[in-house]
């Protein structure tokens, strides 16, 4: 299975819709210095992920909830679901790839949380850790019993993105972003194991983040 990127493409498509009931002018017209919580530096946002090669199938989601302390600075939490359908191949010393007739099964849940940092209105540098919750369930093809496991592996995710539409503290707007999992752990939904080596696989990411409670204080 890891030999593909993970891509989220969009989510919450509903949220878009409240996104473009805001109005803008009254948000753009509060510059006053405040101090403390507010709630309208809440925002929320994530997407769906789909990636599929002729071996392996991904579909997930990843809701988030996070705050904007100020227009340079965000973080949050969220969740992460993942589900993997994968047919077992290996590769011989001339490049051909043959299936065994094995297929894994793996569902991953991992809670996270996350940083921004803006140095441009529409760029920023970011790192995600996720506590990754796996169960896998091996399926051989010949009728041994299917044999199944349970793990938790971590990833921590630093990577930089590119935000459309960000002006200030409390915009919709929609990113992509790329990053890698620097920790490598070789059961790491995020790498790529060729043999006995783990390499980084570059992770693909878009979105959308929709502010809340706008006009409220």
């Amino acid at each position: 299975m890891k030999n593909i990127i993970l891509v989220i493409i969009t989510s919450f498509f509903g949220l878009k819709g409240f996104a473009q009931y805001t109005e803008p002018v009254e948000h753009k017209e509060k510059k006053e210095e405040t101090h403390g919580f507010q709630k309208d530096h809440l925002f929320t946002g994530g997407g769906l992920q789909l990636a599929f090669s002729n071996y392996d199938f991904v579909v997930g989601a990843s809701p988030v909830l996070g705050y904007s302390f100020n227009k340079w600075f965000d973080a949050g939490i969220g969740f992460s679901y993942i589900h993997i359908a994968e047919r077992e191949a290996y590769q011989d010393q001339f490049g051909n790839v043959y299936t065994t007739g094995n297929k894994i099964r793996q569902n991953d849940y991992a809670p996270l949380a996350f940083v921004k940092f803006y140095p441009l209105k529409f760029l920023f540098i970011q790192a995600q850790f996720e506590e990754n919750f796996i169960t896998q369930k091996y399926i051989y093809g010949y009728g041994a019993p299917t044999e199944k496991i349970s793990y938790n592996v971590s990833s921590l995710l630093p990577g930089i993105g590119y935000a459309s539409g960000r002006e200030d503290v409390g915009d919709f707007y929609y990113f992509i972003s790329i990053s890698i999992d620097v920790l490598k752990n070789r059961k790491s939904p995020y790498v790529q194991l060729i043999g006995d080596n783990v390499n980084f696989l570059p992770i693909l990411r878009a979105g959308i983040q929709v502010p809340l409670f706008q006009g409220r204080k």
